[in-house]
This record gives structure tokens, sequence and C-alpha cells, in this order.
């Protein structure tokens, strides 16, 4: 009996130390997403469903890469471009590059169909393999907010699909480029170039 009760005894200590150590705990793990969000860019502070199965996706993977966001579209003059987006995304993948699509129906409604219609689109016709967000606005009063952020930093709003945003390591918008711009064009190639040269 004796030696029960200095167990129960021993067990009620562990479950006081275990009870003052909790507030320190999660102290500690309120703080960690804080610390999270002060090394990722505010223009990348930002969660988007991802097109395949809508899992949210935070844009603060990103941080330290180079980004070409695009506003996508399945049926417009201008789809081939993931042909070359896709090409891009590989050739510079290794040294920092991400492109992201943003499919859209505000232009001209051509992107009429559903997540899994536009992931097996681009996949089985194009073989994309850079990241797709699920179809949202990316213009006016109901624009996502990250298309809000780069029109307002470039000072260029999307004029039609495949309008093209470049954001630096640091997570500054610093180019944009209209739809008639294609993937291969050496001046956005060479912006390109320079921003992933940057450290």
């Amino acid at each position: 009996m004796k030696t029960l009760a200095l167990s129960l005894s021993g067990m009620a200590a562990v479950a006081a130390l275990c009870l003052q150590a909790a507030p320190t705990a999660a102290l500690a793990q309120a703080a960690t997403p804080a610390a999270a969000a002060g090394s990722c860019p505010a223009l990348l502070q930002q969660t988007f469903p991802r097109l395949q199965d809508e899992k949210p996706q935070s844009l603060c993977q990103y941080s330290g890469k180079v980004l070409l966001v695009v506003n996508t579209a399945s049926y417009c003059g201008y789809t081939p471009q993931y042909e070359g987006l896709e090409a891009l995304h590989a050739k510079y993948a290794d040294k920092g590059l991400v492109v992201l699509g943003f499919p859209t129906n505000d232009f001209g409604q051509q992107e009429p169909g559903d997540g899994k219609q536009i992931a097996d689109f681009c996949f089985n016709t194009y073989g994309v393999k850079f990241p797709m967000f699920s179809k949202s606005t990316v213009k006016g009063d109901a624009a996502n907010p990250l298309f809000v952020a780069l029109t307002k930093a470039t000072g260029k709003a999307p004029g039609w699909n495949f309008s093209k945003y470049l954001i630096d390591r640091q997570g500054n918008a610093v180019a944009a480029y209209p739809s008639k711009v294609t993937p291969s064009d050496p001046q956005m190639l060479a912006s390109i170039e320079k921003a992933l040269a940057q450290k």
C-alpha cells in the first residue's frame, strides 16, 4: 500500500508539472505561425485551394522563390502558352523559379469548367505540372487578394487571359506582362534570369 501511495503521489507530481508546462507549450505553438508569417513576404501571406483537390495551399511555401503568376483559361487563343509556361517552369525550377497558374472565367468566359475538368485538360493536353489553383476572379471588386495586390503593386490589372506578373525572391512584384508576351519572350526571360541571380 505504501508503494502504491508513493506511485500515486509521484503521478500527481508529474501531472502537476505537465499542467505547469502546458501554457508554455501552448505559447510556443501559438508563436510558431507568427514567426513563419514574419519570414514570409506580405504578398505571399495568402492561402488558395489547390486546383486538383481543393486542398488549401499557403503561398508562403514559395518564400525565397522567383514567381511568375499567370491567370489562365482553357479555351483562349493564348491557351497554347501552357506548353511554354511548363517548359519555363521545368527549365528554371532548379534555380528557384515557380510558375503559378490561376484559372479564371473573367475574360470571354473561356474557362467554364470545374476544377477537375481544368486540371485534366491542363495535364492531358499540355503536360502542366506547375502549381495551379482553383478557378477564381482576378479583376474588379471581386478579384482574389493576390491579384488585387499585384494590380496595386504594378499599376496594371490583367487585361486578358495569360497576363503575367513577376515576383522576386523578396516577394516584390517587379514586372507585369500582357497576354501577348509569350513564355519565351527575350525581355521577360532576361528579367526572370536577373531575378533568379539575386539572392
